[in-house]
């Protein structure tokens, strides 16, 4: 594990290395582990220092639910873990690319849904984090605000304790720091696609946690000379080096890699105590 962690929202200490519940679902496509490979990989996570976990109530498929696997797995929680879930334009599933004034998941009532079925399924009287999940990219920015107002009345309320938000760019971020205090952004982001470089940094200044999903490729694994050459000087995988070098791009950087293997979770959770020399990041974004 990475030595040193990050204060979520000011008050959640987590570990820079967490675990990404997506893939024990098999959601949206994919295969997964059997129910009891599931129920370990999430124990063993916990058990190697892992306290903070990424889920949401719509991480099911054909059956089997993220949030009633971490439920069974670690019910009742240990009182260091930070469950961060995602509502929004994904509640609703085809509405993803719609305006967001026509996405379902994205209206008051659409949102409180989303956030009833989380603590419903999680066991929890309060949601740790809650991400607001927009929809494509290119959406406009004022796109946020009424969503984020919708999310800080059922704060108020009690259900929520911090707020983040998903698949956003600059101008929607700073729009929404104007409406909620944003503890994390959540979007797509590793060594080979930087196009929210900016981001990172504007979130590093802002004390604000950038949290990459698909940091080791996602559907397209990533395939490069250098991270092959630098994983070979560690005696290290691929993937543990595109994850060190996300840990050394920016403090602010946490980390979510899934998995629906136990050996591939050891791995990722090793990459925390990877030390990447400057020679190692000079060459990883060498053209």
């Amino acid at each position: 594990m990475a030595k040193t962690g990050w204060k979520l929202g000011g008050d959640l200490d987590v570990g820079r290395v967490g675990y990404g519940a997506m893939k024990l679902t098999g959601w949206p496509q994919g295969g997964r582990p059997e129910r009891e490979t599931a129920l370990a990989i999430l124990r063993q996570a916990v058990e190697l220092g892992v306290n903070h976990i990424d889920t949401s109530h719509y991480y099911a498929r054909d059956g089997v639910a993220a949030n009633e696997l971490i439920r069974t797995a670690l019910h009742p929680y240990p009182a260091d873990l930070v469950l961060v879930t995602k509502v929004g334009a994904l509640v609703e599933g085809s509405d993803i690319a719609l305006p967001a004034s026509e996405q379902s998941g994205l209206t008051p009532d659409g949102l409180r849904r989303g956030v009833e079925a989380n603590l419903r399924t999680l066991g929890v009287d309060r949601l740790d984090v809650v991400n607001l999940r927009m929809g494509d990219r290119g959406h406009d920015r004022s796109a946020v605000a009424a969503p984020l107002e919708t999310l800080m009345k059922l704060r108020d309320e009690g259900l929520i304790r911090h707020i983040g938000i998903s698949n956003i760019g600059r101008a929607e971020f700073d729009t929404a720091r104007t409406i909620a205090p944003i503890v994390c952004v959540q979007n797509r982001y590793n060594i080979a696609y930087r196009e929210d470089d900016p981001l990172v940094d504007a979130c590093a200044e802002a004390g604000v946690a950038y949290v990459p999903f698909f940091p080791v490729g996602g559907f397209q694994p990533l395939t490069a000379e250098h991270l092959t050459t630098v994983a070979q000087r560690h005696d290290a995988t691929v993937a543990q080096v595109a994850l060190a070098w996300l840990l050394a791009r920016s403090p602010n950087i946490l980390l979510i890699p899934g998995t629906g293997s136990p050996a591939h979770l050891a791995e990722n959770i090793a990459a925390g105590g990877l030390t990447l020399t400057d020679e190692d990041l000079d060459l990883l974004v060498r053209p």
